[in-house]
Parts: C-alpha cells; sequence; structure tokens
C-alpha cells in the first residue's frame, strides 16, 4: 500500500492562496523546492495543506536524519516547555548546555580534551570557528576548497566556491580566504584517482609559494564530503594528505559536518571515513531534528583562545536545542541509524549503479551511507552537464509524490537526503518513482 497520496494538483487551492499571499509578504530571494505548505510531517512522509502526502528524500536538506517529529524528540521538547524557554545561556546557565557539550566532546573524532559551544546556525558554526582559529594562530588566511559551500554570512560566503546564487553581486568578500582545489574523479582528465591526487597535492605546495605563505594561514576548512557541491567524495589518501601538510605547517584542520554530520554517511561524522582527527568540527542541520542549533567542537586549548566575551550569541545554545540534540545521538546510538544509513545506501546502489550502462545521460552514481547522488550529462562522452534535464526530474518526481532536490555546480546532480528512519517499502516506492521518472525523461528528452 503506498504511503504517497495526491488528491489535487500541486499546488492545490490552499496552497495558491499561501502562494498570492507569499508573493505579497516575502521577498524572491528565498529559495522553495515544492511549490506547496506544509501541514504534518512523519518519519519520512510530508503532507501539505491540500491533504497532499508526499515520500520526503529531501530532509530539509539533510537536517532530518531522524525524520519528521521523531516522538522522542517531541516528548522531549514538551517537557522542557514547561520548564523554560530561553533565559539565553550568557544570563543564566541551564544543564542541557553542558550536557550536549559533554556529549558532543565524548563522540566528536579523537581522544584528546574537547570543548564544545553553541550557535544557532550552521554558517555561525563557521564563522565562529575561523574566528577560534584565528585567534588561536595569530594568523588571517584561511583556505576553503572549489565547490564547497559553507554558508551565506559574509565569511562563510567567502569561503563557498558556487558565484550564483550564493554570492553574485554581493561583494566584496572577506579578504584572505583561498580556493584550493578538490578532487572530482568523474571529471578526471588524469588515469586514476591518484594521478589526480597528486597533482593537486603539489599545487598546493606551489600555493604556498605563489598565494600566501603557510605561516599566514590559519585553517583549512574543508567538507569530508560536497554537499552542494554534488556529494562529490575524495579519497582517504587526498584527505589524510591535506591533514598532513597542515601538521607539517602548524595549521588547523577544520572539518565541516553541518551536512555530512549525525550518521548521514554510515559514521556519526564523515570526516571517521578518512581516519583524520580534525582540530575543530562545525555542526548543524540534523544535530537537533531540524530545530536551528549549531555546534564548534574542538581541541580544549584551540576552543580556549577567545576570551570572556569574545565568542556566542544571545540565542546560541537555545535549550529546546539541546534537549532535542541530546534525543537525536539517543535515537541514533540506540535505534541502529548508522547501521540503517549504511543499508539505505546499499539499496540505493543496488537499484540504481547500473543507469550509467543503461543511460548515456547518466554520468554517475555516488553513494556514502544514505548521501546518494546521481549525476546527469548530456551525454558520456562529453560529460557537459545537463541541469534542464535534473529540473525535469525533479519536477516530475515531484508531481508524483516524490520530493528530491538538485545539487552541484552546475546543477546537474539529483540528490537524496533521506530520513534515516524511513521504511524498506517506503525507500523501494521512492526508489522506483526515482527509476521510472530518470526512465522516461531519458529516454523522451523530458
Amino acid at each position: 500500500m503506498s504511503d504517497i497520496y495526491l488528491k489535487t494538483a500541486i499546488p492545490g487551492p490552499r496552497a495558491k492562496k499561501l502562494l498570492e499571499a507569499k508573493k505579497q509578504h516575502v521577498p524572491r530571494g528565498p529559495f522553495n523546492t515544492v511549490e506547496t505548505f506544509a501541514a504534518k510531517g512523519n518519519g519520512a512522509l510530508l503532507t501539505d495543506v491540500d491533504g497532499n502526502t508526499f515520500l520526503d528524500f529531501a530532509g530539509a536538506i539533510g537536517s532530518l536524519n531522524t525524520g519528521h517529529c521523531p516522538q522522542r524528540v517531541v516528548d522531549a521538547l514538551k517537557k522542557q516547555i514547561d520548564l523554560y524557554l530561553h533565559p539565553s545561556f550568557h544570563v543564566m546557565m541551564y544543564e542541557p548546555y553542558i550536557k550536549l557539550a559533554e556529549k558532543l566532546n565524548e563522540i566528536t573524532p579523537g581522544s584528546h580534551h574537547k570543548k564544545t559551544f553553541f550557535l544557532s546556525t550552521g554558517a555561525e558554526a563557521v564563522e565562529n570557528a575561523i574566528k577560534i582559529a584565528r585567534k588561536y594562530t595569530g594568523r588571517k588566511g584561511i583556505i576553503s576548497f572549489e565547490r564547497g559551500f559553507h554558508g551565506r554570512t559574509y565569511m562563510s560566503m567567502s569561503l563557498t566556491s558556487k558565484v550564483k546564487p550564493y554570492k553574485y553581486e554581493f561583494g566584496p568578500f572577506v579578504p584572505e580566504t583561498y580556493k584550493w582545489p578538490y578532487p572530482y574523479y568523474y571529471r578526471n582528465e588524469h588515469s586514476d584517482q591518484k594521478g589526480l591526487d597528486d597533482m593537486l597535492l603539489a599545487q598546493f605546495h606551489d600555493f604556498f609559494l605563489n598565494e600566501a605563505s603557510p605561516e599566514e594561514i590559519a585553517a583549512v576548512i574543508m567538507e569530508p564530503v560536497q554537499g552542494e557541491g554534488g556529494f562529490v567524495i575524495p579519497s582517504l589518501y587526498f584527505v589524510q594528505q591535506v591533514k598532513k601538510i597542515c601538521e607539517k605547517h602548524g595549521i588547523l584542520f577544520i572539518a565541516d559536518e553541518v551536512q555530512t554530520g549525525f550518521g548521514r554517511t554510515g559514521k556519526m561524522f564523515a570526516i571517521e571515513h578518512f581516519d583524520v582527527v580534525p582540530d575543530l568540527v562545525t555542526m548543524s542541520k540534523s544535530i537537533a531534528a531540524g530545530l536551528p542549533i549549531s555546534a564548534v567542537t574542538g581541541r580544549a586549548e584551540i576552543m580556549d583562545a577567545p576570551g570572556v566575551g569574545e565568542i556566542g550569541g544571545t540565542y546560541g545554545g537555545s535549550p529546546l536545542g539541546c534537549v532535542a540534540a541530546l534525543e537525536v545521538i539517543n535515537m541514533i546510538e540506540e535505534d541502529g541509524l548508522l547501521a540503517r544509513a549504511n543499508h539505505i545506501g546499499s539499496l540505493f546502489a543496488e537499484k540504481f549503479s547500473r543507469l550509467p550502462l543503461q543511460y548515456n545521460k547518466v554520468g554517475e552514481i555516488r553513494v556514502l551511507g544514505a548521501m546518494c547522488a546521481i549525476e546527469f550529462v548530456k551525454d558520456s562522452v562529453s560529460k557537459e552537464p545537463d541541469k534542464e534535464l535534473v529540473q525535469r526530474i525533479t519536477a516530475l518526481a515531484q508531481s508524483r509524490g516524490l520530493i528530491i532536490m538538485s545539487a552541484g555546480l552546475y546543477g546537474n546532480i539529483v540528490r537524496l537526503l533521506t530520513p534515516l528512519v524511513v521504511s524498506d517499502e517506503q525507500l523501494e516506492e521512492g526508489f522506483s518513482i526515482l527509476e521510472d521518472v530518470i526512465k522516461e525523461c531519458c529516454q523522451t528528452g523530458g
């Protein structure tokens, strides 16, 4: 029996009225994946104001690894609401903040002494990680990677690679920020991964001669798997060599786990796949089942570099976010959601791994845990990105009740951020819809 139920066109009558109100009262800037409005969410299901129920394989852009409204989180929030909402940690402290900091210090990579503090968004976490790195090292330069995405505030936007829609006409940007190339093996002209890795690593050494001395660089910030960049996965060798370069020159290594964290890749944090221990970790999105909270965790001596009052924020580490995050971590640990992420990825690979052999327009399948993507091209020889095809695929899938999103520098990648609590039956239904839509669009041209 299908969990998808479509009773109206999308958008339906009530959604159309709300769209008119949105046009009148909300600026055009914030983008929307589906032209309707949520009324209720449960697990991997999302119902709109007209009673249409969708399978949600976008998961609030990776914020819902434990699904919509997990009951354990809801119960914890109801209990907390009756006690206090937000005294602000900077006025009167509260225990959930300390408990969550203690838990993150325990579960993030590395056995060294760590400390954690909290903010509201992923971009804030990135901003503050950079502040801490600069304060600790006394250096100013920050290196990020091509195709990386780190947020929409001015520092995080400066570190982000994609111009449109994130940076266009918003400059000037923060100085002393630099970009290093990040391996993209599908688009590699070299014969093997190692060849590309070595070429890029050589470029990093040249960078220190051409652009900035290593003594001027405070930190390198890396997404262990690029999110908005298209779920591009580097090799273990590449990541480890970048970390060695950092260690050689006293540069801090920051793992941006905003999208990859909390079980998405089949480990609690994606950097664990590469046997690298970062100096600082930034977290948000799935940390608290969709509530706005973010964190920076790092080596205690680094985290203590800023003085009293030099980092923080009025809403940082809200009590609601803290109690939600503690329950999310409990769910991941007790309900086997890391194993579940790997199971989801295995089913995805089993279903879609043959697509590049079946369709000339399917370039590559990429999977790490439940971080799953399909890259589409105009043909397999030129590998020219086909953004328009992806737009048709996502629109047709949504018309059949499956919510998916695009990604990539060229917008030519379908990405899945399925809640880890999705059932096998829901996965099969969603995958079948996606498979049918790909077949129709690739064979007919959309």
